[in-house]
């Protein structure tokens, strides 16, 4: 370990403790690169957040990048509710504005742990969206095929992982025009 880490992956995870990415992955120490946040989100305005993403895509040069929410996430619940929990609510808004998005969808669950597993799905792909639009990994798929971006949701009772969504560079035309950067007068 002491020689450096290469990690092919990295894991942009939630911080719940019954979801530890070297666990759930059964990878050894140097095998994956990891940045957990409360409900696993990626927030432009997050600087530990995109300091990790432009660590491991620009130097460590990671093949994938996983976001993976799970079932039974309080960050997404407690975005469902309207009770003021304190300096969380402006973290967890960015989960509001997914849950407005696909609001007619979620009210059609009954079951309220049926629609927080849901809004957790959205959530991770919505996630994986925000990956698109950073720079970072515009520039990184300007000149390479990588990153791969998938997007996963963590059953917490059967410790299954079920795949949402996985976009690679040549997806780059969904990402909206205001939304591109140019790199060396190339629009990606």
């Amino acid at each position: 370990m002491a020689a450096g880490q290469n990690p092919e992956f990295l894991w942009i995870g939630c911080s719940d403790s019954r979801a530890p990415a070297d666990k759930l992955t059964n990878t050894d120490p140097g095998q994956i690169f990891v940045h957990r946040n409360v409900a696993n989100l990626v927030v432009h305005t997050d600087f530990n957040l995109l300091s990790v993403l432009q660590y491991a895509v620009e130097v460590l040069k990671v093949k994938h990048i996983m976001v993976v929410g799970h079932y039974g996430c309080g960050g997404v619940r407690a975005a469902m509710g309207n009770d003021s929990l304190g300096i969380i609510d402006s973290w967890i808004r960015n989960i509001k504005d997914v849950y407005d998005k696909h609001e007619n969808e979620l009210l059609t669950y009954n079951d309220l742990n049926e629609r927080a597993d849901r809004l957790a799905e959205f959530n991770v792909i919505a996630q994986v969206e925000n990956l698109m639009k950073t720079s970072i990994v515009q520039k990184a798929w300007s000149t390479d095929e990588y990153p791969y971006l998938h997007g996963w949701v963590l059953d917490l009772k059967s410790g299954m992982i079920k795949q949402l969504v996985e976009i690679d560079a040549s997806k780059m035309d969904e990402v909206g025009g205001v939304y591109k950067y140019k790199y060396a007068n190339v629009l990606v």
